[in-house]
């Protein structure tokens, strides 16, 4: 029987080397919800069954459901009719499935219906997902405004909008762009405004909302009259509804199965979600969350890519033999399948540090909360919080821009047949593409690494990760990242020397670049000493790493970013 994640051996290869044994005693409350509540597990070891179970019985339904209802789904797409949203008849299949297997309420607590997985689990769920139906993701894939509302409402609130969530009896949305505020927040105009007897209401413009047509909508909306900064910002939660009116479902490159909403807030009834003015602070929090998974949405579009690509080329001859026998395009499957590797290992390395973030918040929380000293998580939630910083949006950028490039080299191995749309990696290169805008475009996340990096923020990870032996096979690459860390300090100062205010916005790029270089190279690295096959593709990231690194400290060593003064000339 087909399944996306038993035939996916580096997927299970990330699966068994995590290591959230910290952050499942957390989540379990330290093992003590097994008799309060049904699957509920005693131990870590029983926990990680769980997950591994939970991950087979989705992948079975993303082989044998989802995916073949994918062309279908991008064929009829979402679609507004009197003022509602319909789903194409795939995806109203999709979610009743998923709810019936119990996928719906993945990360929220137990005891509002969910069954508090790991970030990381959710984001392995993420990802096959996506290789099925990408458009699905929206759907499946906004669990973060579930937990948002339980880890900042009450418990009342967590109650009245949960528990039809965690049943898929009720989908959720993220409610932040506006007409002229898109990655820049503090721009929100929304308007929330209380009556005389305190109750919230919202009322504005909303657009560019994936999944819009949602029952539970949380959403970002300016509290304070006259606050034109992030202080004015606090954050709410609404139930669709007559004075929420759905204008349109905009017309997209792709992802059509997921209905992209205009919005308008007719003094629509909402509640306060946590404190008021600490909107953008929850927002950053949750986007944390929400950029890891769209990096996981797109590293599933990748690996559906690179399959066709690779089934395509394996039975397409030409000039007498296979594409698949073809030197250029042995180079391009290889090169693809050596991305998707280091792909993989960006994201949940990445995701852990996520999980453990937030299991360390809670874990403070409950100790402030017993009278008992918490110095020491403070200084490991400090620092998880530092790195959390630089690896999400870090992470997105790198990613999705990764599997743009892997679409787009699977669709050129298609040839002629690639630019139809009977073909799948024609939908999927539409797919992935919105994946570098959403959730902040990759200019916006390489402005977001920028300090971090200048900070060198990983440099404790690093000189952890170089004391290592590594075996003499594998030293000699360790070797090798000393240089591209050379490199990066090369182009940091360079960087930071530069007279020109644009050429030095410009060449953060390939600084940011060079250090994503040496924190991927390390976990190329790691990832080696378990896997023969893994060997191959440490060697070659590494090689070119190397390579990438130098030419990028060429670049700014020549001052190519310094005609940047004179754009007003070049852009007539």
């Amino acid at each position: 029987m087909p399944n996306f994640f038993q035939d996916n051996d580096d997927l299970l290869f990330q699966f068994e080397r995590l290591d959230l044994r910290e952050v499942v005693a957390c989540l379990e409350q330290d093992y003590r919800q097994e008799p309060k509540y049904d699957g509920a597990p005693q131990d870590y070891a029983e926990a990680l069954e769980n997950y591994k179970s939970a991950l087979d019985l989705l992948g079975r339904i993303c082989a044998e459901r989802v995916a073949p209802r994918a062309q279908q789904v991008d064929l009829e797409g979402a679609r507004l009719v009197d003022g509602r949203v319909e789903y194409a008849n795939g995806t109203k299949e999709n979610i009743r499935d998923l709810s019936e297997a119990g996928f719906m309420g993945v990360i929220v607590p137990r005891k509002f219906g969910g069954i508090a997985y790991p970030a990381t689990v959710y984001m392995m769920m993420i990802e096959m997902l996506s290789r099925a139906d990408a458009s699905l993701m929206t759907t499946f894939g906004y669990q973060d405004v579930g937990e948002a509302i339980a880890k900042y409402g009450t418990a009342d609130q967590a109650s009245e909008f949960l528990l039809k969530y965690s049943r898929g009896e009720a989908l959720g949305a993220m409610v932040m762009t506006e007409p002229g505020a898109g990655s820049d927040l503090q721009a929100i105009k929304l308007r929330a405004y209380q009556d005389e007897g305190g109750n919230w209401f919202l009322n504005g413009v909303k657009h560019f909302i994936s999944n819009g047509n949602a029952d539970v909508l949380l959403v970002v909306a300016r509290s304070e009259e006259g606050s034109k900064d992030m202080f004015g910002l606090s954050l709410f939660a609404c139930h669709a509804g007559e004075q929420v009116q759905i204008n349109s479902v905009e017309e997209k490159m792709g992802l059509h199965g997921s209905p992209t909403c205009e919005l308008y807030f007719d003094h629509a009834p909402a509640q306060l979600i946590g404190k008021r003015k600490s909107g953008m602070i929850y927002v950053l929090n949750i986007l944390n969350h929400a950029r890891f998974s769209v990096a996981s949405q797109a590293l599933g579009i990748a690996e559906c890519a690179y399959r066709e690509a690779l089934d395509y080329s394996r039975a397409r001859k030409q000039f007498g033999k296979a594409l698949y026998d073809m030197p250029l395009v042995a180079e391009m499957l290889v090169e693809i399948r050596t991305k998707l590797d280091w792909m993989r290992s960006m994201v949940y390395a990445g995701a852990q540090w996520l999980d453990l973030r937030n299991a360390l918040e809670e874990r403070i929380e409950q100790l402030k909360h017993e009278g008992k000293p918490f110095q020491a998580e403070k200084i490991r939630f400090d620092e998880a919080s530092k790195f959390l910083n630089l690896l999400s949006p870090l992470t997105k950028y790198v990613v999705t821009e990764a599997a743009v490039g892997i679409c787009y080299d699977a669709q050129q191995l298609h040839g002629g047949m690639g630019y139809m749309r009977e073909m799948t990696v024609e939908r999927l290169m539409r797919d992935v593409r919105i994946t570098t805008i959403y959730e902040g475009a990759s200019q916006v996340q390489i402005a977001s690494c920028i300090n971090s990096v200048k900070a060198d923020v990983l440099r404790t990870l690093f000189d952890e990760m170089a004391a290592r032996d590594y075996g003499e096979d594998l030293n000699e690459l360790k070797e090798s990242l000393a240089l591209v860390r050379d490199f990066f300090l090369k182009c940091r100062a360079l960087m930071l020397e530069s007279g020109c205010e644009f050429a030095k916005g410009a060449a953060v790029k390939e600084v940011v670049d060079t250090y994503s270089y040496l924190w991927i190279g390390f976990l190329m690295l790691e990832d080696a000493k378990h896997d023969e096959r893994k060997r191959f593709a440490a060697r070659r990231y590494i090689r070119d790493a190397v390579i990438d690194s130098e030419a990028n400290f060429r670049r700014l060593s020549a001052g190519v970013h310094s005609d940047l003064e004179f754009r007003d000339s070049i852009c007539q």
